[in-house]
């Protein structure tokens, strides 16, 4: 009576311990019911509640096992859309601030060739303006060397 009793104290704990949900609970709660009044009448009929108890807790375990596993299946596939989408966002980033550099040095380029033109046109007229001013000064010096 003592192992009935112990046996059906292990198959409670297992079934309130293994529950996935509240159904599962229930079930194991009127297995335990039915496995006490049952050993009130005979041992025979304790016996086969608690093989009874037994294989749903079993049936409880494996559904459990499968759903972990189909959760770790999710998650990894999760997981890896999470990284491809992090892998693609980072090279449109890196595509885009390649594109900003290289307008930004395409128009570096061209405003250091807009001032190198300005310089060199700068240059090119205060040349024609020196040549201009000395070719006055000697023209005007040889009119009054010329009118002495």
């Amino acid at each position: 009576m003592k192992k009935v009793v112990l046996s059906l104290a292990l198959v409670a704990v297992l079934g309130l311990s293994f529950t996935s949900c509240r159904e599962t609970a229930d079930k194991a709660g009127e297995a335990v019911e039915n496995a006490s009044d049952t050993t009130e009448n005979a041992l025979e009929d304790a016996g086969e509640a608690i093989e009874d108890a037994m294989d749903e807790a079993g049936d409880t375990i494996d559904e459990a096992i499968d759903d972990a596993g189909d959760a770790m299946d999710d998650a990894k596939g999760a997981t890896g859309d999470a990284m491809d989408d992090a892998k693609a966002t980072a090279s449109d980033a890196i595509d885009d601030a390649k594109a900003t550099a290289s307008d930004a040095i395409d128009s570096a380029k061209d405003t250091a060739k807009d001032a190198v033109e300005g310089a060199k046109q700068a240059g090119s007229d205060a040349v024609d303006s020196a040549k201009k001013t000395g070719s006055d000064a000697v023209n005007s010096a040889a009119d009054k060397v010329k009118g002495m």
